[in-house]
């Protein structure tokens, strides 16, 4: 992969008559404390990173998690000289299977946990399915790995497919549309997101069919910058803004996290969050997306 996000009445009661004491209410562990803003997203590269840094941080004020969605960054669409195929690296491998520590404390605190898809300079990308099968051959192999290991959704990142390696196809219209429509059928509460960068990214409609609102959000893939990403049109499901813990300043995180506030957009854009303690960078941001420094808690 190259390098380069209730307890019923009933059960109740048959818990308290089989024996068990069920907590008080000042016992009960408390539910992720909400926070009003934009949500912030963190890709965490974890060929060298662990996913539990994402639940490292939260709020001076309040207590709420800074981050809403964590990225598994990231699984690959692979070619096997016939059809495309979802590949995971040792490492991604690494979180599946240990789902339970590495993902799983996340989701308890609120942090919606998704799997990015990248290309591997196989040829095979998301915009060049040779059929509509095809298409939703892989959507199937997506939405299986989704349910198997209970993660939160799916993002696209159209990078390093080499479209034509191997033999395959260059894009074409329709690939990247009949992946989403199917994809949103075989997981319809789960969350799709858009890493705006690729052919596939270039190609959301085709026959007259939109999948562009079909994405809970989208975002720009340039970090250091600002640039409205494709995607859906409400301001509330884009992240302009783009920020890299080890290669954008401080003072440009501020900066786009101001604007993202200021222009009324409601996703923030993080990527390559390591295991060092970075609060203060990130209260860079949420002070201005919050009111809030953020605190580390190891």
């Amino acid at each position: 992969m190259s390098p380069i996000r209730r307890r019923t009445l009933l059960s109740a009661i048959a818990a308290t008559s089989a024996g068990v004491v069920l907590p008080t209410q000042a016992q009960a562990k408390p539910r992720p404390r909400a926070k009003t803003g934009p949500i912030s997203v963190v890709y965490v590269e974890v060929n060298n990173e662990s996913m539990t840094n994402a639940a490292k941080y939260t709020l001076a004020k309040g207590g709420a998690q800074v981050f809403d969605l964590a990225v598994i960054f990231a699984a690959n669409i692979n070619y096997d000289g016939t059809k495309a195929y979802l590949y995971f690296n040792e490492n991604v491998q690494n979180v599946l299977d240990n789902v339970a520590t590495q993902v799983r404390p996340l989701q308890q605190k609120g942090i919606k946990v998704l799997l990015s898809i990248l290309g591997n300079h196989q040829g095979a990308g998301f915009a060049n399915f040779p059929t509509q099968q095809a298409a939703d051959d892989f959507a199937q192999e997506l939405a299986d790995a989704v349910n198997r290991y209970g993660l939160d959704g799916i993002d696209f990142d159209d990078e390093y497919a080499e479209y034509g390696n191997n033999g395959t196809g260059q894009p074409n219209n329709f690939s990247f549309v009949y992946l989403v429509q199917a994809l949103r059928q075989k997981l319809p509460n789960k969350l799709i997101t858009l890493y705006d960068i690729g052919p596939a990214s270039d190609r959301l409609s085709y026959n007259g069919v939109s999948v562009a609102e079909t994405f809970d959000y989208a975002w720009n893939p340039y970090y250091g910058t600002w640039s409205v990403p494709s995607g859906p049109s409400e301001k509330s499901r884009l992240s302009p803004a783009a920020v890299s813990y080890t290669g954008t300043s401080q003072s440009t995180a501020a900066s786009l996290a101001q604007r993202t506030v200021d222009e009324g957009y409601g996703v923030f854009l993080t990527y390559n969050l390591t295991a060092a303690d970075t609060h203060t960078y990130i209260s860079a941001f949420t002070t201005k997306l919050y009111g809030s420094t953020a605190v580390y808690t190891p």
